[in-house]
């Protein structure tokens, strides 16, 4: 075996999961088709939940050192989420994906674990105790696991044969990071007599300094291919049809079409091959819901796998990695589907559209609406369905930070262990089997006995009576049989 988990592609989907098994101990390959890391910002922000798995892991300082990433509302369908803010202790931010790659880049080699690019996979034949993974420049490496990380294009998932459902795009639009000079308006979607529609978002400054925006243009000849180039001719055509003279275009850093497509994977797991990121789900890229929710089945991943690695997981617990995650991209998919439909792409002032879109204004006032929006797109709402959970609110949620401190609660996670607060330091001798994977810590007094996973989600708590029953359940089931 030449390394326990090989992951194959090397966006922010492998290399938070390469960071993950650094965390959790476990040897592992990363390899990537391009000779070098690109530079194109495909994703413009990172979301609340994944800015709190960074804090847990002592990554998001350094990424926030890299720049004036501003901070910002979200949005559903190009109407800002205006009651939401401050609801977050770590709002929505415009980090570039090419800023979040570098970082975890910077990291990784840091510790000594090195992209190995060039590296062009063109088989895989998976075997009793593992995975054989060949390449186009005649290397070849075993692995105990393999995981695909290799885009919406991912070639892992051609080679399983892997049943990827869905809709194929029907158009495109254009999606490209600019400078741009003169009455430049935010979020609002603007639209113009001939089709054409454009919306614009910070993507805070460029290493001069300078203002850097990412634009979206619709109504733009949607027929054609992804593959086509962008011109700038089309850049200007497009801002002039929308804004006249009021916005011009300085500089196009970067840009590409994007299409509608909606597919998911069937399955997030073959055998020993597991799907995540873009090779798991694609759709439009609306709120980099697509990096977020890639940075997120990493997260969900990494841990399983260490247990899995150094044979403590319980028999069931790489399997839910599918069950867990599949749910929650299945609802991004529904939810960039209702915004493209809200949004009207390509121009068409369907009246049956005008119509949903007046509807869904008029209920975007209340505020309950909008903070239903808000945990459904920061990621901070996803709740995992966790056996047992029914009647316990914090089940299957992102551990609060609330009487314990986001620092010490951060601080324990950051082993890559689990996490037992005990109020009372009750739960000694219960707990202490399963002391080399799960940490003990006290917590404020009206803080409930939690039980929390080394991805920072809560898998137990105390009943209204306060009873600790199903504790040791909790821990058989997630940390598995302990030793001795």
């Amino acid at each position: 075996m030449d390394t326990e988990v090989l992951i194959v592609g090397a966006g922010p989907t492998g290399m938070t999961l390469a960071n993950e098994l650094l965390v959790a101990g476990v040897p592992t390959v990363l390899v990537d088709k391009l000779a070098q890391r690109s530079q194109l910002s495909k994703a413009g922000g990172v979301q609340s939940r994944a800015q709190e798995a960074f804090d847990q892991r002592g990554l998001l300082e350094p990424l926030l050192a890299t720049g004036n990433h501003q901070t910002s509302i979200a949005h559903f369908a190009g109407s800002p989420l205006l009651h939401t803010r401050g609801r977050h202790r770590l709002p929505w931010r415009s980090i570039p994906q090419v800023v979040v790659e570098g970082v975890l880049e910077q990291h990784l080699a840091a510790h000594d674990i090195h992209v190995r690019r060039d590296h062009e996979l063109t088989g895989l034949t998976q075997h009793d105790h593992g995975v054989t993974a060949t390449f186009a420049n005649d290397v070849t490496i075993e692995a105990g696991y393999v995981v695909a990380a290799d885009g919406g294009r991912s070639t892992v998932r051609s080679l399983l044969g892997a049943e990827f459902p869905g809709r194929a795009g029907t158009s495109t639009v254009i999606a490209a990071d600019v400078r741009l000079d003169g009455d430049v308006p935010m979020l609002t979607r603007a639209r113009s007599e001939d089709g054409y529609s454009a919306q614009v978002f910070t993507l805070g400054t460029d290493q001069e300094g300078r203002p850097l925006h990412r634009l979206a243009l619709g109504g733009l000849d949607g027929s054609r291919s992804r593959d086509v180039p962008v011109t700038e001719d089309e850049i200007r055509d497009g801002l002039r049809s929308v804004y006249g003279d009021r916005v011009r275009l300085l500089e196009l850093r970067y840009a590409r079409r994007i299409t509608n497509a909606a597919r998911q994977a069937a399955r997030y797991r073959h055998g020993r091959v597991f799907l995540a990121g873009d090779a798991a789900h694609v759709h439009l890229p609306i709120g980099a819901q697509g990096m977020n929710t890639g940075i997120g089945d990493a997260l969900n991943l990494g841990w399983k796998l260490g247990a899995a690695v150094h044979n403590w997981a319980p028999e069931q617990l790489l399997d839910t990695y599918h069950a867990e995650r599949h749910p929650v991209a299945a609802a991004v998919l529904r939810n960039v589907q209702a915004q493209s439909l809200l949004m009207d792409l390509d121009g068409t002032n369907d009246p049956d559209v005008l119509a949903a879109k007046d509807l869904f204004a008029s209920l975007m006032q209340l505020p309950e609406v909008q903070y239903h929006l808000d945990d459904m797109l920061s990621g901070i709402g996803i709740r995992y369905a966790i056996p047992g959970s029914d009647d316990r609110p914090l089940v299957g949620l992102p551990a609060p930070d609330r009487n314990v401190g986001p620092a010490r609660l951060h601080e324990l996670l950051r082993s890559g262990r689990g996490v037992l607060l005990d109020p009372s330091d009750e739960l000694a001798e219960l707990a202490d089997p399963w002391a080399d994977r799960v940490d003990r810590m006290g917590a404020g007094a009206d803080t409930e006995p939690m039980l929390i996973r080394p991805d920072g989600y809560v898998c137990w708590t105390a009943d209204e009576d306060h009873s600790t029953d199903g504790l040791a359940a909790a821990l058989s089931s997630w940390f598995g049989i302990p030793h001795g």
